[in-house]
C-alpha cells in the first residue's frame, strides 16, 4: 500500500513460474488465432473511464490503464472498468432527533467522484453503495450534535463538516467528496405553529417599541413647536389659518373658524359677571 492508501499492484516479474507458463501459452494462443483474437483482447477504454485488470487474479498495475485501446490476454486477464465522472448521490429523509429534543427529518445530496480506480476496486467491494450509507450514518451523527436552531441557521458550516469526514472517510476507497448539500429541514406542524406565534409575538412586540419610540420623538417635537409658538402669537395665528386651507380641502362641507382664546374668555366672563349681577337688579 502507498502513501495514498492505494493497493500496489503486482507486475509480471511476480507471476512466478507458473505465471509466466500461462502467459506465454496465452500469448501464444494470440499468434496461432491472430486476427480474430485481436477483436477479442483489444479493449476500448473511453475518456472517463479506467480499466483495472487482474492478470491471474493479481492486480497488474499500481495505476489504471485508460483511456484509449488495451490489450487484454485471453484466460488469464480480467479487467473492471470504472467511471471517474462525479456521481450524485440523494440521501434520502433521516429522521434525526436533536440536541434539544426536537424530532426532524433531514435530506441532503452528496457529490463525489472516484480519483483512484485501483483503490476503488481493491480496497471495497462496493464503493456506491459503501458511500451512499456512509452519507446516511454521517448525516444522522452530525446532525445529532446540533440544537434546531443551529440546524436551520448553520446549514453550510454542517455541510462543510459531513464534506471533509466524508473525504477523510473514503480516502481509502479511492473517492474523493465533491461537495454535500442539505436539502430540506422538516419539523412537526405543531412545532411549525408554536415557532410562527413565537415570531408573531416578537413581531408585535418590536411593533409596540417602535410606536412608543415614535410617539416619544412625537411629542418631544411638540413641545419644541410650542415653544416656538409661544415666543410669537402671530405664529400662532398663521397655525390657525394653515389648519382652516387643510381641512377646507379635504372636507369641503366643513368650516372652522379659529377664535383666539382670549376672545372666548372675554365672553365667558362678561356672561359671568352678567348673569350674576341680573340677581341684584331683581
Amino acid at each position: 500500500m502507498n502513501s495514498r492508501g492505494e493497493l500496489v499492484g503486482v507486475n509480471n516479474k511476480r507471476l512466478g513460474v507458473c505465471g509466466w507458463i500461462l502467459f506465454s501459452l496465452s500469448f501464444l494462443l494470440v499468434i496461432i488465432t491472430f486476427p480474430i483474437s485481436i477483436w477479442m483482447c483489444l479493449k476500448i477504454i473511453k475518456e472517463y473511464e479506467r480499466a483495472v485488470v487482474f492478470r491471474l487474479g493479481r492486480i497488474q498495475a499500481d495505476k489504471a490503464k485508460g483511456p484509449g485501446l488495451i490489450l487484454v490476454l485471453p484466460c488469464i486477464d480480467v479487467f473492471v472498468k470504472v467511471d471517474l465522472r462525479t456521481v450524485t448521490c440523494n440521501i434520502p429523509p433521516q429522521e434525526i432527533l436533536t440536541r434539544d429534543s426536537v424530532t426532524t427529518q433531514v435530506d441532503g445530496v452528496v457529490y463525489y467522484r472516484i480519483y483512484s480506480a485501483v483503490s476503488a476496486v481493491a480496497n471495497v467491494n462496493d464503493v456506491h453503495q459503501a458511500t451512499f450509507l456512509l452519507a446516511q450514518t454521517t448525516l444522522r451523527n452530525v446532525l445529532g450534535t446540533q440544537t434546531l436552531s443551529q440546524i436551520l441557521a448553520g446549514r453550510e458550516e454542517i455541510a462543510h463538516s459531513i464534506q471533509t469526514l466524508l473525504d477523510d472517510a473514503t480516502e481509502l476507497w479511492g473517492i474523493r467528496v465533491a461537495r454535500v448539500e442539505i436539502k430540506d429541514v422538516r419539523i412537526p406542524v405543531q412545532l411549525q405553529r408554536s415557532m410562527a406565534a413565537e415570531a408573531e409575538a416578537t413581531r408585535e412586540a418590536r411593533a409596540k417599541v417602535l410606536a412608543a419610540e415614535g410617539e416619544m420623538n412625537a411629542s418631544k417635537s411638540l413641545k419644541s413647536a410650542s415653544m416656538v409658538l409661544a415666543e410669537s402669537p402671530i405664529a400662532l395665528q398663521l397655525r390657525y389659518l394653515q389648519t382652516l386651507s387643510t381641512v377646507a380641502t379635504e372636507k369641503n362641507s366643513t368650516i372652522v373658524f379659529p377664535l383666539p382664546m382670549n376672545i372666548l374668555e372675554g365672553i365667558g366672563g362678561v356672561s359671568y359677571d352678567n348673569h350674576k349681577k341680573l340677581p341684584n337688579k331683581a
